[in-house]
């Protein structure tokens, strides 16, 4: 009797074990480290920053949460490290955006991450607002091809973050003169200010912050946005994060009297959908277990929840939730995969208009 209520008190002991340890121990005294593959001072690097603090509370165990950049080659060089060094027990983190999912969409030489093979631990979705200067004598975007003067866009990488902005002034039918090769938005952003270029795409978070009082100033006027997916999954519908602008569609739509359709639309619509939908997207080991994940998802519900969140969240997004669990992980692998004809034609523009290597 007294031999069997030991071994009811050892299974007992073992099952509360091992709920805690489900519940709260997936990172007690762990640090989460999350790579981000750009310098700080971006949009990226401002996203993995401002919800650490939100992870740390959140995630079972509370972990330290340890923002690291791994700058170079785009965001290539970070993502490869990813690649060689990544623990799959949800300790290591890549957290990116389309310049990093673009080079692989396009197999761009140098890319040896495995990114359509990564578990989605989360995303945080963000958009970009088109703006011009007021010089060019443009008030909205139904002006946009009445500028008084040559448009010049200032970017980064055609084939990285800077290629749906790019594919948007091909699907409008613009004349656009773009200068590549600054080293991050921020000096592009420079640029502009200082009157070098007049035409300029910023990611939401840094427009909000630093861009929309140029604004107000009279130093700049917004255009559109990427837009945001319908229930159909197709990019129609104006930016929740940037309601008041139209989207590249609505601009297209109100310029030519009728729908994009043709090669140009379906490049855009594909690469942009990576952009802004899952603009900002945190990923895992393959190998990482499903276990883990969960957490993430409850962790990401949890912060969604966190009225702290919502109200910090309107300075750095304009309110744009976490999406986390199954759903948004075949979602982000599916738009992962354009079709060959997309990746053709990509391939053809971006080594014959702008040189691109592949």
């Amino acid at each position: 009797m007294f031999s069997c209520s030991l071994k009811k008190m050892a299974i007992l002991s073992t099952a509360i074990f091992a709920l805690e340890v489900s519940a709260g121990g997936h990172f007690k005294g762990k640090t989460i480290e999350i790579v981000v593959p750009f310098s700080p001072g971006g949009a990226t690097f401002v996203s993995a920053k401002f919800l650490e603090p939100y992870l740390e509370k959140h995630l079972p165990g509370n972990p330290d949460i340890n923002v690291v950049d791994r700058p170079g080659g785009g965001s290539i060089l970070g993502a490869n490290w990813f690649e060689k060094n990544a623990k799959s027990d949800g300790t290591t983190i890549l957290f990116t955006t389309s310049s990093t999912a673009n080079p692989f969409v396009l197999g761009k030489k140098g890319v040896a991450y495995r990114l359509a093979d990564y578990r989605v631990a989360y995303s945080h979705p963000f958009s970009a607002v088109a703006y011009t200067s007021p010089d060019t004598g443009i008030k909205s975007a139904s002006d946009i091809k009445k500028s008084k003067q040559p448009l010049v866009y200032g970017g980064i990488s055609a084939s990285a973050s800077d290629l749906p902005g790019l594919l948007s002034f091909e699907v409008l039918g613009l004349d656009v003169k773009s200068v590549l090769g600054f080293k991050g938005r921020g000096p592009a952003r420079l640029a502009f200010a200082q009157g070098e270029t007049n035409l300029d795409y910023q990611f939401t978070p840094v427009y909000l912050t630093q861009v929309v009082p140029s604004v107000a100033e009279g130093k700049a006027v917004p255009l559109w946005t990427g837009g945001a997916v319908d229930a159909n999954g197709n990019l129609r519908k104006r930016d929740p994060i940037a309601p008041d602008l139209p989207s590249v569609y609505e601009v297209y739509k109100n310029l030519y009297g009728k729908d994009p359709s043709g090669i140009e639309w379906d490049a855009f619509e594909a690469i942009a959908s990576v952009t802004y939908a899952y603009g900002l997207t945190a990923y895992m080991h393959p190998d990482t277990p499903q276990d883990v994940l969960d957490a993430f998802a409850k962790a990401a519900a949890a912060i969604n929840a966190d009225p702290e969140f919502q109200k910090e969240s309107k300075k750095v997004t304009n309110g744009a939730r976490l999406s986390a669990g199954p759903a948004t992980e075949k979602a982000v692998k599916s738009a992962l995969s354009a079709s060959p004809e997309v990746k053709k034609y990509l391939r053809e523009l971006l080594s014959t208009k702008f040189g691109v290597k592949f």
